[in-house]
């Protein structure tokens, strides 16, 4: 064999062992949503609060807390992870969940809750953007991107049994005692942490730097901005199913605390939310045949609709629980079909940055709406806040219908 016919044999050979690292990523990543998603305190941490004696206003303002940390530094933590790496940027943001929980578990003091509550928002800033890139990436690198919304739609599945499971066990634990809730977060958070440091870095979107950092970043900020002004559908899609989630999550949490107050225990809230987490796996593993029946702009006009009914539903009592378990399954399909769309339409290079933009969208409207909702809960009660919101989403969310149906600048198809 000649020494070219062996050179070619080599690359062939390391081409393969390239692919089969990126195919062993989206695997690895089922996993990893697993672990990192099993949050045993997603179900009780506003009693957790509570019973530490902060009042629902105190509570709303944590979350503001949390959502402003995430707001400030979605954008710099996109670009860390475009610049430096998804992979590093994911392990960064495990070690900040750790630092995080710990503090949990230490402090009584309110100043410190808010400085857990911002590592937190700095753990999930570090992962929102680059965990999505890097799958994407390694799979856009052997040209396996097409089925993202199926590997999406199954990756959602470890997401919601990780849910699931989670607030069952993390309700029991909160009925023997809180701190149990924490103890083993703290363990599951390492266990993620070493399971970060397993992925590959794919060679797609990769961003070099120009000489000084701080120039790097400014351009890859700048350049970011430019592909959404380019392409408006990009803000359009950020804005519509980021502001579709903020009334969810605002209701998710809330809802905890409604119950208990109906005489709810805390497994039995768990039971509830967890039957939630059930039936966004089986929206979500289904949006890929839901999207080919009616195109995705059929998705964006039909689910918000059912959104509203769904918001209407928890504001009757004997419908409570079956509004925020099937909102939560019209979310699931609306997340997932838009992850599909929205990465479909981002370059490589500015996908973390430009993800950090959607989960910053986020960030700002809960910070706009959690502390009122708290706030009206505190002095009018949560079913009252609970009309509020079903007011607010109708509008919002029928005027985002209107422009889907009506504007032709925006083309969906």
């Amino acid at each position: 064999m000649s020494t070219i016919d062996t050179t070619k044999s080599i690359s062939k050979m390391e081409k393969r062992n390239t692919a089969n690292k990126l195919r062993k990523n989206v695997r690895k990543n089922y996993l990893y949503t697993f672990i990192a998603s099993f949050d045993l305190t997603s179900g009780i941490w506003m009693l957790y609060l509570a019973f530490k004696g902060l009042s629902l206003f105190e509570i709303g303002l944590m979350e503001s807390v949390y959502h402003l940390s995430s707001f400030t530094m979605e954008i710099p933590t996109g670009i860390i992870a475009d610049i430096f790496g998804r992979k590093t940027s994911r392990n960064l943001g495990r070690i900040a969940n750790i630092l995080s929980t710990i503090i949990m578990i230490m402090t009584n003091n309110i100043f410190f809750f808010g400085v857990s509550f911002f590592l937190t928002a700095l753990g999930n800033n570090l992962e929102s953007g680059a965990g999505e890139a890097l799958v994407y990436d390694s799979m856009k690198e052997i040209n396996e991107e097409s089925g993202y919304m199926k590997v999406k739609g199954r990756q959602e599945i470890f997401f919601q049994l990780a849910k699931t499971l989670s607030l069952l066990v993390g309700g029991y634990l909160g009925t023997l005692d809180y701190s149990y809730v924490y103890k083993l977060a703290l363990v599951v958070s390492s266990v993620a942490f070493f399971q970060s440091l397993t992925f590959v870095e794919p060679n797609v979107g990769k961003v070099e730097i120009d000489g000084n950092i701080g120039k790097t970043f400014v351009k890859q900020l700048l350049t970011s901005i430019k592909v959404i002004k380019n392409d408006l559908r990009i803000a359009f899609l950020i804005v519509s199913v980021e502001v579709f989630g903020t009334f969810v999550t605002t209701e998710f949490f809330y809802i905890q605390n409604y119950l208990k107050s109906v005489g709810r225990n805390e497994l039995q809230i768990g039971i509830v939310l967890s039957i939630g987490a059930l039936a966004a796996v089986v929206a979500a593993t289904n949006t890929h045949k839901i999207e080919k029946k009616f195109k995705f702009k059929g998705i964006l006009t039909v689910m918000p609709i059912l959104g509203i009914l769904c918001f209407w539903c928890v504001t009757i009592t004997r419908l409570t629980e079956v509004g925020i378990i099937l909102l939560t399954a019209v979310e699931g399909i609306l997340f997932v079909a838009t992850s599909d769309y929205i990465n479909r339409l981002i370059p490589s290079e500015q996908r973390a940055t430009i993800l950090s933009f959607q989960s910053m969208a986020f960030s700002f409207f809960m910070i706009l709406l959690f502390p009122v909702i708290g706030k009206l809960g505190d002095i009018h009660g949560l079913m009252s806040a609970f009309k509020v919101i079903a007011m607010i989403s109708t509008v919002m969310l029928l005027g985002i219908v209107a422009m889907v149906r009506l504007n032709k600048n925006i083309d969906m198809e």
